[in-house]
């Protein structure tokens, strides 16, 4: 069994120590999509949602997310990012949510990609509640990784 790096030997939790690793280019990429009605999805492709722009406020929203992390995540340590792209577009049923996390660092940035997909995603609802209570944040999960000891990884 793989030793948890996040718990002493005593079992409490505790911050990776990352000191020592080398700095190395790291990326990762997440995504996730949010299913909703087709009125919330007209709102959305005809920008007429009573907040604002859906896409351009969540994109905002994730960016945001990606660079809180740290404080969200108890044991994430916060990092300085390079830079955060997201991209959201209207596919069949909802809105697709694709972030891409770059830094130059000792731990990788999977957590900050996760965390832009998520926020994004809960701010496409928050701004179309109104329309569709029942929308649903699904398939939420890291597609690929590089950098660091481990190297690079992709979903299968």
């Amino acid at each position: 069994m793989a030793e948890l790096t996040h718990v002493s030997a005593s079992g409490d939790a505790r911050m990776v120590e990352v000191g020592d690793k080398p700095v190395t280019r790291r990326e990762a990429v997440a995504e996730g999509r949010v299913r909703m009605s087709a009125a919330a999805l007209a709102a959305v492709v005809e920008r007429t949602a009573k907040k604002g722009d859906v896409l351009s406020i969540a994109q905002l929203a994730g960016i945001q997310g990606a660079k809180r992390t740290g404080e969200l995540i108890p044991l994430c340590h916060p990092l300085p990012l390079d830079g955060v792209d997201l991209r959201l577009q209207v596919v069949d049923g909802g809105v697709r949510i694709e972030a891409s996390v770059r830094c130059t660092g000792r731990t990788g940035v999977e957590m900050e990609a996760l965390t832009a997909v998520a926020v994004a995603a809960l701010t496409v609802i928050d701004m179309l509640k109104a329309l569709d209570r029942g929308m649903i944040i699904e398939e939420v999960r890291l597609l690929q990784k590089s950098g660091g000891r481990s190297g690079a990884w992709r979903a299968p």
